[in-house]
């Protein structure tokens, strides 16, 4: 899978045509036609308001006028329903990014107080250190140039389960609670299917080997091949195992797996990466993970994986422990395909930072659980037209550059 990313655009104000045609899709869902004038002007704020963009510089620089309590009101108080955005968002994304890969990613954002949604001091695995923070997790669809979130939940800390005055004061729903964090991409993955769009394979990362194979299993059962980074300890269970082994049980751990693939010999694939076309180089193993293979019941008539094997990755050749351990299905087919579905993680982490600054993903000032969700609802569409009005522009000067291809 290619995913040689497009350099990010600036936001064109004359080309409005085609930015409107896109928000009325977009919000097609929103009832009221004054809403949906001010989702379009509070993305087009996203675009092309410079710097921090908040909502008293948007209302200056692209309304006009004081219209600061109106966006907020649309942002923060009023009720439209951000998931039936969310999906039309994919579903004009994919005809022109044509996904690959669903990767499932943490996003963090930092806060100095207390007061937003389900912000605590928690250990943030993506930034691998305790932080005071929001923790989300969003599903992006990577396909060629780059990624676009497309569907996020906010990860509820234990201490806000019972914390009635502080739930009350953001308002998050009864049914908000924590869970673990292998249950958010099976819930992020069974929204997308239910949208009807093509399934892909799912890259995720983990870093607990408790959660790894209520994940793996999960994804197994609904049929769908995956990519999940797990740790060096994790047992290599078959499909069909249940639970973890008793004491004594002789089951070998991912990484000693890996260790003896490599010991046979690895794989040297290279690409290029980046803007500046930097030669990246990587070594690969793959082994298959022994014992029997149970067969199981899978949803949708997909059929459930049949074996599962480890994939290691060595970003240094001098170093004797891979940089990264993942478990996959047999149907994500061979290893440069399953190294694509690594590199494809990477886009993601990328497009994560040009979220942040580009469309202003963590700018949001309110604290609210509704309004978090209506923000980065609206971020991640100011990022997916920059995206695909990008590669519709670079598909154009392909056709005139090769007119007989």
């Amino acid at each position: 899978m290619e995913t040689d990313r497009i350099a990010p655009v600036e936001f064109d104000l004359h080309d409005l045509s085609a930015f409107s045609s896109f928000s009325q899709g977009v919000f097609s869902s929103v009832a009221r036609a004054d809403q949906r004038r001010w989702g379009e002007a509070y993305v087009r704020g996203l675009l092309s308001v410079p710097g921090r963009k908040s909502i008293r510089r948007i209302s200056d620089q692209v309304v006009g006028r004081d219209a600061g309590q109106s966006l907020q009101q649309f942002v923060n108080q009023s009720p439209w329903a951000w998931e039936p955005v969310r999906r039309a968002l994919a579903e004009q994304v994919v005809p022109v990014l044509r996904p690959r890969a669903w990767v499932v990613q943490e996003v963090v954002f930092p806060k100095n107080g207390d007061s937003s949604a389900a912000v605590a001091r928690q250990y943030a695995p993506s930034a691998g250190r305790v932080l005071n923070c929001q923790r989300a997790i969003a599903v992006f669809l990577v396909g060629d140039g780059g990624s676009v979130p497309v569907d996020w939940r906010l990860v509820v800390p234990r201490g806000w389960d019972g914390d009635v005055d502080q739930r009350s004061k953001v308002r998050l729903p009864a049914s908000e609670r924590s869970r673990p964090d292998w249950a958010y991409p099976l819930e992020l993955v069974d929204e997308l299917v239910a949208w009807g769009l093509p399934p892909a394979p799912v890259v995720v990362e983990l870093h607990d080997d408790r959660e790894v194979y209520p994940l793996v299993r999960g994804l197994e059962q609904r049929g769908l091949p995956y990519v999940v980074r797990v740790p060096a300890s994790t047992p290599a269970l078959p499909v069909g195992a249940r639970g973890r082994l008793v004491p004594g049980t002789a089951v070998p751990t991912v990484g000693r797996l890996a260790a003896e693939a490599a010991a046979r010999g690895r794989t040297t694939l290279s690409r290029w990466q980046g803007a500046r076309g930097d030669l990246v180089t990587s070594q690969f193993v793959v082994a298959t993970v022994p014992g029997v293979q149970g067969p199981g019941e899978a949803r949708a008539g997909r059929p459930l994986a049949r074996s599962r094997r480890v994939l290691a990755e060595w970003t240094s050749s001098r170093s004797a422990r891979p940089s990264s351990l993942w478990l996959t299905s047999s149907g994500a087919s061979g290893i440069v395909e399953l190294a694509a579905l690594l590199h494809a993680r990477e886009s993601v982490k990328e497009d994560v930072d040009v979220l942040a600054e580009g469309s202003g993903l963590r700018h949001f000032e309110g604290r609210s659980f509704q309004g978090w969700h209506h923000h980065v609802t609206l971020s991640s569409v100011a990022h997916g037209y920059r995206l695909v009005r990008e590669l519709e522009r670079q598909r154009s000067d392909e056709r005139w550059l090769r007119p007989y291809a």
